[in-house]
């Protein structure tokens, strides 16, 4: 097959067309001729770059590049360009493996992302739990900034936690409230909605058996940590058969 290039320089990806079989008898001697026909004949795909940047390939299984094209089929014959198939893609390439996928795959938050996704988590429950009046407690509020610098958050103290919860609870204008301010309930459903789907159930849960545990250091559920709870719950996708199971095993298991 004559080789054949893209605009970037690339190889292209031909359809050959096979060539028949032999026939028997007197025709056999044109099968090679046929043959070659096949090899030159095909369609060819010339690929347009629209944008790119970084994406989580599930052909590497890792962040990669990526290019998205669109593409236009031409039929080829003898290495010529001649009628056109039709438009293709758009795709998604891999820099690395030049896997094609569709654009759902940029969906998927990359690696880095994924983990400053659960980071800020982490951080939008502890400050809700708090909120309603468990920053008053030492021991509530050692288990946050353990909690805290857990995720990620190395520089985080029982200072700048308390100054957080008063500055969050003096624009809800509820300050020193012992209740669950409903601006709250947005905030966990920003920050916990667009990560649910991209958690299996045990890492959707254990981010929510992290906030029921730190409610429990002081005491019993307060009717405010309970609505806290809940709704972390729905924005996590979790049922509320399935918090009121979560909140339990917290009681059982508080450590």
């Amino acid at each position: 097959m004559l080789p054949d290039r893209e605009r970037d320089g690339r190889n292209s990806r031909d359809i050959r067309v096979p060539a028949p079989p032999p026939r028997r008898g007197r025709h056999h001697g044109h099968g090679p001729g046929l043959a070659r026909i096949g090899r030159l004949v095909g369609t060819r795909t010339v690929w347009t770059t629209v944008c790119d940047g970084e994406f989580f390939c599930p052909g590497c299984g890792g962040d990669r590049n990526y290019q998205r094209r669109t593409g236009r089929r031409r039929f080829v014959l003898l290495g010529l360009p001649l009628l056109s198939r039709g438009d293709t893609g758009p795709v998604v390439e891999c820099a690395a493996c030049r896997g094609h996928f569709g654009l759902d795959a940029l969906d998927h938050p990359t690696t880095v992302r994924l983990a400053a996704m659960l980071r800020e988590a982490v951080h939008t429950i502890v400050i809700a739990v708090l909120t309603t009046g468990g920053a008053a407690s030492r021991t509530t509020l050692d288990a946050a900034v353990a909690t805290l610098r857990g995720a990620g958050f190395d520089d985080c103290t029982g200072e700048r936690v308390v100054a957080l919860v008063q500055a969050l609870a003096a624009d809800t204008g509820r300050p020193g409230a012992p209740d669950f301010a409903p601006g709250l309930a947005i905030e966990l459903h920003e920050a916990l909605g667009p990560l649910a789907p991209h958690l299996a159930p045990a890492g959707r849960e254990a981010l929510l058996l992290k906030g029921a545990r730190i409610a429990l250091t002081d005491g019993p559920y307060t009717p405010a940590e309970r609505d806290v709870l809940a709704t972390a719950g729905c924005a996590l996708s979790i049922g509320t058969d399935d918090v009121a199971r979560l909140m339990a095993a917290a009681q059982r298991t508080p450590s």
